[in-house]
């Protein structure tokens, strides 16, 4: 792991940031072609889509803060250390969503057109985001005796994430991005031959859900206090991302029947 890329003189370019910007860059540059593609305003979705952005990383770095607020009022500057975490996905996602549909509807912008196309990025950008996880030890998995598993010697990385160092860890970030990744080109798939609007939209909140409720079993750097089931086998817990992955999976599903009958209707 890498959690430092390089340094030049006083500036230090940390590799989760990095990879935080190589998806996004990706994510922006995909949205501008399928957008051309299908006849939409593409300057207009690239501004719809950056300041969605902006209020996602806001709002991811809000709910970590009210899930830690004891560490961040001690260390406030942590808080917007790119070196440490990017924040919460799952609440930057909702208050992306959130964001988005209000901000299509201010703009008279086609919003489940669009959604389809700046959602499918996301899962694109997440996949990146997810490596630079791995570099910088954050959302680490729990102890494994599988043969990938990962011994991370970076005392920097260890200081800025608790990070355990010398013992096998569930490589759980690369786990994350292979599924991210895999989630992307399925929902490409989708967005070539989609029946409708809001088809790829629903497929990823319910494909997303159920990737965060399996990638789960497997973290290691959730506090007791981020479970409604605590037992021994990780297997007999529920999380509370757990519990948002399930409610997640039933609010795609019903999406996806809403956005068919409409259709239809």
């Amino acid at each position: 792991m890498f959690p430092i890329l390089f340094k030049i003189g006083p500036i230090t370019i940390h590799t989760y940031g990095f990879m935080m910007a190589v998806g996004v860059a990706f994510g922006l540059w995909f949205i501008y072609v399928q957008a051309k593609k299908q006849g939409l305003n593409a300057s207009k979705v690239i501004d719809a889509a950056f300041y969605t952005i902006i209020i996602s990383l806001l709002g991811a770095k809000l709910i970590l803060f009210f899930g830690n607020i004891s560490y961040y009022l001690e260390y406030p500057k942590e808080l917007f250390s790119l070196a440490r975490s990017g924040g919460v996905f799952q609440g930057g996602l909702t208050f992306g969503i959130v964001f988005a549909l209000l901000y299509f509807r201010k703009h008279k912008i086609p919003t489940w057109k669009v959604a389809d196309i700046i959602i499918a990025a996301l899962a694109l950008g997440h996949g990146f985001g997810r490596l630079g996880c791995f570099s910088a030890g954050c959302c680490f998995g729990r102890e494994s005796s599988l043969p990938w598993g990962i011994t991370f010697q970076s005392e920097y990385a260890h200081g800025l994430t608790g990070l355990p160092i010398g013992i096998p860890l569930h490589p759980v970030q690369l786990y994350e991005s292979a599924l991210n990744f895999l989630n992307f080109f399925v929902l490409f798939l989708i967005l070539r031959k989609k029946k409708f609007d809001g088809q790829v939209f629903s497929f990823y909140i319910m494909n997303y859900s159920l990737i965060r409720y399996f990638v789960e079993f497997y973290r290691g750097d959730h506090p007791d206090k981020a479970f409604l089931i605590l037992n021994p086998s990780p297997y007999l817990s529920l999380s509370l991302p757990q519990l948002f992955s399930v409610l997640g999976l039933i609010s795609g599903l019903a999406l996806f029947f809403i956005f068919k009958k409409r259709k239809s209707a």
